[in-house]
């Protein structure tokens, strides 16, 4: 499998990771030209930003170290604007990392790092 590919299938199973947890999906691949957002979400009354690393192995370290400030920075700014664009601008906001990375036995294993950052 491709790395773009994979990387659809590392998204399907965090957004899923997420639902089944209860909650609701705003968008995804929300498109501004300061960055992208892999998922928005609401959990209760909180909009949840998630940006997905996927790694098919581990050798290159966790998927997480790959959300550097810049990179943090660009999803900020994506997100201010989903925010002001959905009326959403007032409710609390968190940043998640997802970590997807093949399961042992196949299928995927989805480790999230609850408020990675903040604004």
């Amino acid at each position: 499998m491709d790395a773009k590919a994979f990387g659809q299938k590392g998204e399907a199973a965090a957004a899923r990771y997420y639902l089944d947890r209860g909650c609701r999906l705003l968008a995804h691949n929300y498109r501004t030209r300061m960055g992208e957002l892999d998922l928005v979400l609401m959990e209760g009354n909180t909009v949840v930003i998630v940006e997905v690393k996927s790694r098919s192995e581990t050798s290159r370290g966790p998927a997480a170290e790959a959300v550097g400030p810049a990179k943090q920075r660009r999803i900020i700014l994506a997100a201010q604007r989903f925010l002001q664009q959905s009326g959403l601008s007032e409710q609390p906001v968190r940043f998640d990392v997802a970590e997807v990375t093949p399961a042992a036995g196949g299928g995927l294993l989805v480790h999230c790092i609850r408020s990675a950052f903040e604004l």
